[in-house]
């Protein structure tokens, strides 16, 4: 992506979040110079990849696919620190986050205004690829469903649904852009996303300008 789209698609997505009143911690707002300012006191931040994150899945192609991401609070996996991840995403309609499963994580995907949500389910075969033969049980809110194998499920403002480990998920925005909380057990995504299709987690960035924001592969260790 180039960091001009990059700089376009978080100005968007500010106007976007406030809109509905939810306010991010003041580093969402940091230029590049109050991080450098700050560089004593935010390794833990860079660590565990709190902050913006864009990404194109590698695609080239961000409008079809790719998400919006902002990491509020996020500890270290296999390390005693804390045990749980949050982040705000903002889907837009039929933008596609690709088909994938978490080995380690859950998740509870939660619509917290704007369109509803539509999330793709698969459970797995003994190959590890999606299965249209195998049901998939989940719960919404504590209430348990089951559909068949790469039903769409659509999730209201309001509502939440809960992905375990191992069931794969394509989600997008479903008439409109949607603004989702995310609240899961700690989140790495460099070691716990497993895509079924050639794609990379962050984006290659062409700099062909400066940064508005930095995101988080500019500074995750």
């Amino acid at each position: 992506m180039k960091r001009s789209e990059i700089n376009a698609v978080i100005r968007a997505t500010e106007e976007f979040i406030a809109h509905f009143k939810f306010l991010l911690p003041p580093m969402a707002s940091w230029d590049v110079t109050e991080w450098e300012r700050r560089d004593g006191q935010v390794e833990q931040i860079k660590r565990v990849g709190m902050g913006w994150d864009i990404t194109d899945f590698g695609r080239g192609d961000f409008d079809n696919f790719g998400l919006v991401l902002f990491t509020l609070r996020n500890g270290l996996m296999g390390q005693d620190s804390r045990p749980y991840a949050e982040k705000l995403l903002v889907s837009r309609d039929q933008q596609k986050t690709l088909l994938h499963y978490h080995k380690v994580k859950t998740e509870d995907i939660i619509v917290r205004g704007g369109a509803p949500l539509a999330l793709q389910l698969f459970n797995l075969d003994s190959n590890g690829q999606p299965d249209r033969t195998l049901p998939v049980t989940f719960c919404m809110d504590e209430i348990k469903h089951e559909v068949a194998g790469g039903d769409v499920v659509v999730v209201h403002p309001g509502e939440s649904i809960t992905l375990t480990p191992y069931c794969a998920h394509e989600f997008w925005g479903h008439g409109g852009t949607s603004l989702v909380g995310e609240v899961s057990s700690v989140n790495d995504d460099q070691s716990d996303n497993f895509f079924f299709s050639e794609s990379s987690r962050f984006p290659t960035i062409e700099e062909d300008e400066e940064p508005y924001r930095l995101i988080v592969p500019d500074y995750l260790v």
